[in-house]
């Protein structure tokens, strides 16, 4: 079988399984409709007042969809690799042609179909609950798919750390927590201490959010819609920020690769 169909192989076994756990079904979509009717619909922003949603609907939609492409990854992936582990299943896995590569590779593949399909579901629903206003870029689909496969990546990491699949719930969790609400997602740099907006360049999920945001929203007085804030390594530009998002899922994606394990 050539590497193509053991990848396509792989996916639609991959898919299946995911599809055959009801529950994780159906709070993959659930999730993003809890988040939209709290913080959209219930924590309405107030742009003329203070506190922490006091930007315009439009700019929160990068951080809504920063949730499912961060969350989703992080808990599928690495409690994935957990139960594989527990089940011995890497250790088949090396008596086959399949490469470790390969098997990340079809595990992404569905993940981005899933969450492409949760990030329709949400700008779905911020159009019917919020008066949000953005723009739909063709930009959406590769920040999705890019940023999907990085923490993918980093969810087979965790996977490989992690002694258990509660371990795995417990590290994503304590590591997508801070990094959704420190990285220019729903708290603007400035809530932030001056000294720590820097180590915002170290979040990943700041290249995401910034490269969304200016993609698809337009705040008034701009005559681009890439011109925002301005800060960041790369500044505002969707393109660079794309750029930089792209090259880190690579690293990422090498990395989370190579810590698959062979057996257990």
């Amino acid at each position: 079988m050539s590497r193509l169909g053991r990848v396509a192989a792989e996916t639609k076994a991959a898919w299946y399984g995911f599809t055959r756990r009801r529950t994780a079904v159906f709070f993959t979509f659930f999730f993003p409709v809890i988040i939209i009717l709290i913080f959209g619909a219930l924590v309405q922003t107030d742009p003329s007042g203070g506190g922490l949603f006091s930007e315009p609907p439009g700019y929160y939609v990068a951080g809504y969809l920063a949730v499912v492409v961060l969350f989703t990854p992080l808990s599928r992936v690495g409690s994935e690799v957990a139960r594989h582990r527990e089940g011995n299943r890497f250790e088949k896995l090396a008596t086959t042609p399949l490469t470790r590569v390969e098997w990340l590779l079809a595990q992404t593949l569905v993940n981005v179909v899933v969450i492409g399909l949760a990030s329709l579901l949400i700008l779905g629903l911020v159009l019917l609950v919020t008066d949000a206003v953005f723009t739909f870029s063709v930009l959406l689909v590769p920040y999705v798919a890019v940023g999907v496969a990085l923490f993918c990546a980093v969810g087979a990491i965790l996977g490989r750390v992690a002694d258990s699949q509660d371990g795995v719930i417990a590290a994503s969790n304590g590591l997508a927590i801070p990094l959704l609400f420190l990285s220019e997602t729903f708290v603007p740099p400035s809530m932030l201490p001056a000294w720590f907006v820097p180590f915002m360049d170290l979040s990943p999920l700041s290249y995401f959010a910034r490269g969304v945001r200016a993609a698809t929203y337009n705040p008034p007085g701009t005559m681009a819609i890439w011109r925002g804030s301005g800060e960041g390594l790369v500044g505002a530009d969707p393109y660079l920020n794309l750029a930089v998002l792209t090259a880190l899922a690579v690293v990422f994606f090498a990395i989370g690769a190579v810590a698959l394990p062979r057996t257990d």
